[in-house]
């Protein structure tokens, strides 16, 4: 296992590539790749509504949807939101708006915001 921990649906390590893992926005959980298309090829197949394989909340349609539930989340102070939020500012290039979500998902104890 990594610091990324295990799929919270197969319970098999994460991989430490960040490609082969999905970020969920509704409940901030990583998803193996194996799951999540395990679950869009049931979803495709079934004809249904996509949604989280974790928490089973409606998938988000857009970007600005996915912010909005990551700041959902980080009201609740969820490290993995807040650091979302801060990749998010540096990408547009407010460092120190970064800097200020990365520092507090650093103090709640999320390891990928100290990079």
């Amino acid at each position: 296992s990594s610091h990324r921990g295990d799929c919270p649906i197969c319970c098999l390590p994460l991989s430490i590539d960040p490609d082969k893992s999905t970020l969920m926005s509704c409940c901030c959980k990583l998803i193996c790749d194996g799951c999540e298309y395990a679950n869009t090829t049931r979803e495709l197949v079934g004809n249904l509504q996509q949604k989280c394989p974790f928490c089973r909340h409606p998938a988000p349609n857009d970007d600005e949807e996915a912010d909005k539930n990551f700041m959902k989340r980080a009201e609740f102070n969820d490290p993995v939101a807040i650091l979302q939020i801060g990749l998010r500012r540096r990408d547009e290039g407010d460092i120190e708006g970064a800097f200020e979500y990365l520092t507090k998902a650093a103090e709640l104890g999320d390891a990928g915001a100290h990079d």
